[in-house]
């Protein structure tokens, strides 16, 4: 089967589900603190999840990350990682899938953690931008930081590697970029900053709390020697190492770099809906050729169509203290 080619030549082996809008935190520059979210049956059933997922591994997809929301906090979607494992390495006809993981905040780690890890997932992100009990439940508004260290803890017990994912934020967390740095360091978690993103309700303090990852770096260059890695995982990070310490960090940088240039990724709503761009609006409904036809051929034509679609790269850009290129949509409804 042709595998699937953007229109600027770029291969898509990595694909993003979103398997729910609602999470257990309310992240301040995730989502509003009293969120509407979306009818229940508007969202995917774990057995369309499944379907989908497999006709893009079909057609060449080789890593699949489950997002949300708090993908963890769907009722049964230990089902769908299970399905979704059974595909690992080929062990199913025409499945090519190479890597399963997921994104979470960790609340339910403790939980699911073993499980994952029996299904054949051996990594995982967790969002973590701070180590302080109170500006933790000030960023999360909902969350409680113990919870979410117990739940990376079970995920080492389980042996998952855990990778920290960070929002660098001004004014919040700059205090915390050598201890959380250390304490990465010290636990055997690779790191990775992420800038905030124009994303859903704009708040006047969420322009004021855009830290440069630029100047995050250069604060770890007075430290440490920082070697530039030319590694890449499939994602948009760009990496270094630091070489005191031998840990990687990495740096993902929408606003003040755009790194678009070899994206090989497209993302899935909890809904159906495939965004071909993080940082466009332009979509297709994937919901209704799922549900049109037990047949995946109707599927598949959609999935190439939209795949036809792909810009080049997203609009967002950070000058003279404004955001341009925002779009309205929540990152909890696309999938973070």
């Amino acid at each position: 089967m042709a595998p699937l080619i953007d229109p600027f030549a770029r291969p898509i082996s990595y694909l993003r589900v979103s398997v729910t809008d609602r999470c257990d935190f309310r992240c301040a520059y995730c989502m509003a603190e009293h969120m509407t979210f979306l009818p229940k049956a508007e969202l995917l059933s774990l057995e369309e999840l499944t379907r989908l997922c497999s006709a893009f591994v079909r057609l060449g997809v080789e890593k699949l990350r489950i997002t949300g929301g708090e993908p963890l906090v769907r009722k049964g979607i230990m089902t769908f990682f299970e399905a979704m494992g059974k595909q690992l390495g080929g062990k199913q006809l025409g499945s090519g899938l190479k890597e399963l993981t997921v994104t979470t905040n960790g609340s339910q780690l403790r939980k699911y953690a073993q499980g994952l890890a029996d299904v054949g997932v051996k990594r995982i992100n967790v969002s973590l931008d701070t180590l302080d009990d109170a500006k933790f439940a000030e960023v999360t508004r909902w969350g409680r930081l113990a919870q979410v260290l117990d739940g990376i803890a079970a995920a080492k017990e389980a042996g998952l590697r855990v990778k920290i994912n960070a929002v660098a934020l001004k004014g919040v967390n700059e205090d915390e970029l050598f201890r959380l740095t250390e304490w990465c360091a010290r636990d055997g978690h690779d790191l990775t900053w992420i800038e905030v993103m124009p994303m859903g309700e704009m708040e006047a303090d969420r322009l004021d709390q855009f830290w440069s990852l630029r100047d995050l770096r250069a604060r770890l260059a007075e430290r440490y020697r920082l070697t530039d890695l030319a590694e890449r995982s499939g994602g948009p990070a760009r990496y270094v190492r630091l070489e005191e310490t031998g840990q990687k960090v990495g740096f993902i940088t929408p606003l003040s770099h755009n790194f678009c240039e070899s994206c090989n990724r497209v993302r899935v709503t909890c809904t159906g809906e495939l965004y071909m761009c993080l940082g466009q609006e332009d979509m297709a409904d994937l919901r209704a050729p799922l549900r049109a036809s037990p047949e995946d051929a109707g599927l598949e034509a959609a999935i190439r169509a939209a795949i036809s679609r792909k810009p080049k790269g997203h609009d967002f850009d950070y000058s003279r203290q404004k955001v341009a290129g925002q779009v309205s949509r929540h990152m909890s409804h696309t999938g973070g």
